[in-house]
This record gives structure tokens, C-alpha cells and sequence, in this order.
């Protein structure tokens, strides 16, 4: 029987969410889309397949799903329109692209963007909580645009793995990582300034960017030098880091599939 392949572009807020992967007992991103797929296809079969998993209360710009059945959509248009009614508020669907049975959406190259959204010095109006970290110590921002500045190009990163073992590739290439004044959400709830990492790479770790902003943060607060930031990239050089930054300022920006 033919396959029909079709790539899903969603948008969603995490902060309900444990994640993007089925689990027993609780809510995940997978799960509603996957429920809402089977009602709308009225019991079709169907199977769907994320470019990758976001942990509990991440959210995302842009993600991307893999759509396979056994008959063709008819009006792409009507599909998106109807998939959009019967999502949850927090999961919308942006497009929807047909391809060919060689693309595959795990193995498929592609290039994505995570931003990290924070504030500091003092508490800030709860509406921020889903998107934005709050951080109550004062920070050194400077230094921290200098520390973001190392990660960038090919190093080893095994110090920012969650529970790293002794076989794993731990060379990655970052193609951009700056820490900026946060000019992309803005809200009359919002503090008077936030910041933003911005961190672009092939490939990504459990907890790697999480881990590189808890970095940052040490660093920002006094807890950690440059030097050290350097050392922990160094080829088989293992630093134990264990401040992982909150989940629920980390949003994928955007997934470029070459």
C-alpha cells in the first residue's frame, strides 16, 4: 500500500506540558496532537514522528512533525484549518508541506535555534513565568555576553550533558551563541528589561543549552569564571556542572531542514 509523508509545522506553549514524549499518567505535547490527529482522521490510521523531543515546560516557535498514512490529503489547506479547531489553545499548527518517503525527520540534517528568555534583580509579574526565567541575584550581563561568546564553534561538551557517559560524542559545532537585550516578547507585564541567549547548532544534548545558561548564570553571579567556561570545553575535559537552568525560559525558535 502507498504511504503518504506530510511535515507539520506547530507552535506551542510548554508550560502545562511534561514534555513532548508519551508518558504514562501525564499530559505531553505528543499525546494531544497525536489524540487530536485520531479525531479528526476518524479512526485512519496514521503515525506521527517529532525532529525531536522538548523537555517538561519548554516551549517552541517553531517544531516540526512527520505525518505518515496511508491516504493522501485532498485540501491542505481545510486539513490545517481543521486541525487547528480541535488542538488545545497552547498547540497551533502553522503549515503543512508534502515530501517524499526519503525524507526522514530524526535523521533528516537540520539546523535549529533555541532562545533563552530571562530577567534579574527582582520578582516580576507571574503572567512572565511560562516563557520567562527569573532570576532574583544581581548578575554581571557583560561577562555573561563574554562567557556566551566561548561556546561558539566546534568544542567538546560533555560537561554539558545530563548524566554523560564514557562513549558518547561529545564534539559539537555552535554555529551562534549571543546573549542580547530581549527585543522579541514584549508585554505591558514584562520587567523593563530582559535578555535573551541565542543559540544555533546542528545537534543538541539533553539539557545542553539548559546547562550552558546555568553556566551562564554562575557566571553572571560570581559563582564561576571565564576560565573555567573555557577549560569545561576543552577536548576530554570532564567539569561537573550542576546548576541546570528552569525549563520554562528555553523555547525552540526554529528548525532549518537542509
Amino acid at each position: 500500500m502507498k504511504k503518504y509523508f506530510y511535515v507539520i509545522t506547530l507552535q506551542y506553549l510548554g508550560y502545562r506540558f511534561h514534555g513532548w514524549q508519551k508518558q504514562p499518567t501525564v499530559k505531553t505535547l505528543h499525546l494531544m496532537v497525536d489524540r487530536t490527529l485520531n479525531f479528526i482522521l476518524e479512526g485512519k490510521q496514521f503515525k506521527s514522528l517529532s525532529s525531536g523531543r522538548t523537555d517538561a515546560m519548554v516551549s517552541a516557535e517553531n517544531a516540526a512533525i512527520e505525518l505518515f498514512l496511508q491516504e493522501p490529503i485532498e485540501d491542505e489547506v481545510a486539513f490545517l484549518k481543521l486541525f487547528n479547531h480541535n488542538l488545545p489553545q497552547d498547540i497551533r499548527a502553522l503549515t503543512i508541506r508534502e515530501v517524499d518517503e526519503k525524507f526522514n525527520i530524526i535523521n533528516h540534517s537540520k539546523i535549529k535555534e533555541y532562545l533563552y528568555l530571562f530577567t534579574y534583580g527582582e520578582k516580576v509579574h507571574p503572567f512572565c513565568a511560562p516563557i520567562m526565567t527569573t532570576i532574583l541575584d544581581d548578575l554581571d550581563i557583560d561577562l555573561m555576553k563574554q562567557g556566551a561568546k566561548l561556546f561558539e564553534g566546534e568544542h567538546y561538551f560533555k560537561s554539558y550533558c545530563f548524566k554523560p557517559t564514557d562513549n558518547g560524542q561529545y564534539n559539537r559545532d555552535i554555529i551562534t551563541c549571543e546573549l542580547v537585550e530581549n527585543t522579541i516578547y514584549t508585554a505591558n507585564y514584562f520587567p523593563e528589561k530582559s535578555y535573551v541567549l541565542r543559540v544555533k547548532g546542528k545537534g543538541f544534548m539533553r539539557n545542553q543549552i539548559r546547562l550552558m545558561m546555568g553556566a551562564l548564570l554562575d557566571l553572571g553571579k560570581g559563582n564561576l569564571s571565564l576560565e573555567t567556561i573555557s577549560k569545561s570545553l576543552e577536548q576530554d575535559c570532564f567539569i561537573k556542572l550542576d546548576y541546570i537552568a528552569p525549563a520554562s525560559g528555553l523555547i525552540l525558535n526554529s528548525i532549518e531542514f537542509d
